[in-house]
């Protein structure tokens, strides 16, 4: 038997940060985003071998165990080994089989668009098809952010494991003791053509961990730096104000609001921005960008712009001088979902 899932990458629009604890617990957070077509999949294929194999394809990295009940957490494709120590342990697997789980990503890690938490939610979502665990969307998205905020300790916000898991266009709510209300928006078809034609998305080449600008943000937070604060709540109100935007198809208030939010968001952490991702943006801008931003905690990885559909070429063009690609995208509806294959 082989199982096979995908969950898609995802765009944050406007919120970003407002899903991290400790801001989220003491004053909630919204966030806007979007899935895209592009995804993280995963593969297990049962066997009798009483091994198992675990291989990150794109990451040119393969271990191999005896079947055991708990794989060791070692710095070693940790979020493969723990979902299925998690899984196992909360769901009593019995009568445990050799299997080998292959994954890969539609993008790199650090790039801004949640792949290593969308990972993990198409790891969860493989593993819950195989052994027929009794898991909705909320349950896999919950426990997809535990495996990796709690079990293993990867510092992050909330926001990736329930756009992966839910798709689409979703304002979401994050309440305090980790209660999270996902809203569905439903966007005329037209309002979508129009953003999409209307956006460049922009991998800068370079991978960033998200980890060290979350922290700063998070100790920003914690010690009440007012500037901190203060633009958090700014970013926050700026993905209501760009779900009325898009609910409306205002492209031009859209651009505004993205502008905003992009100089809010450099004063949470010193290293959201720097020379190279300022370039860029410049650039674009003289281009004919109307305004931009860096996808996810920021330092890297990839940026979107905002753009008059007569001047994305011209944008476009003007990036390609830089060392980095533009991705094509389009905006996906369906979230995860997971398929079995018998031979």
């Amino acid at each position: 038997m082989v199982i096979r899932s995908k969950a898609p990458l995802r765009l944050g629009l406007a919120g970003g940060g407002s899903d991290v604890s400790p801001y989220s617990d003491i004053y909630g957070g919204f966030i806007l985003n979007a899935t895209i077509d592009l995804y993280a999949y995963c593969t297990i294929n049962v066997n009798e071998t009483k091994k198992i194999e675990i291989v990150a394809a794109d990451l040119n990295q393969k271990l191999s165990y005896d079947v055991l009940e708990a794989l060791p957490i070692d710095g070693n494709l940790d979020i493969i080994k723990g979902v299925y120590n998690r899984l196992v342990k909360d769901y009593h697997i019995n009568n445990l089989t050799g299997f080998r789980i292959t994954t890969h990503s539609d993008a790199p890690p650090g790039s801004g668009l949640g792949s290593s938490s969308t990972m993990v939610v198409a790891i969860v979502k493989a593993f819950t098809e195989w052994w027929n665990l009794p898991l909705g969307e909320y349950d896999i998205a919950h426990l997809a952010y535990e495996i990796e905020r709690i079990d293993l300790a990867l510092t992050g916000g909330k926001q990736d494991q329930y756009a992966a898991t839910f798709g689409g266009f979703n304002f979401m709510e994050f309440l305090k003791e980790d209660k999270v209300i996902v809203n569905p928006l439903r966007i005329k078809r037209w309002i979508i053509d129009e953003l999409e034609s209307s956006m460049v998305l922009f991998f800068t080449g370079a991978s960033r961990s998200s980890a060290k600008i979350i922290e700063e943000q998070q100790k920003n937070t914690s010690q009440g730096n007012v500037t901190a604060i203060e633009a958090m709540h700014n970013i926050k109100q700026s993905a209501i104000d760009m779900k009325e935007a898009l609910l409306k198809g205002d492209i031009s208030s859209y651009a505004k609001i993205l502008g905003s939010a992009w100089v809010d968001k450099k004063k949470m952490a010193t290293s959201i921005s720097n020379e190279s991702i300022d370039i860029i943006y410049d650039t674009a801008i003289a281009a004919g960008a109307l305004s931009g931003k860096v996808s996810g905690a920021g330092g890297g990885g990839f940026m979107m712009f905002v753009v008059d559909p007569e001047k994305r070429i011209n944008v476009i063009n003007a990036l390609k001088t830089f060392d980095g690609r533009v991705m094509p995208f389009h905006f996906s509806e369906g979230g995860c979902h997971g398929w079995k294959i018998y031979n």
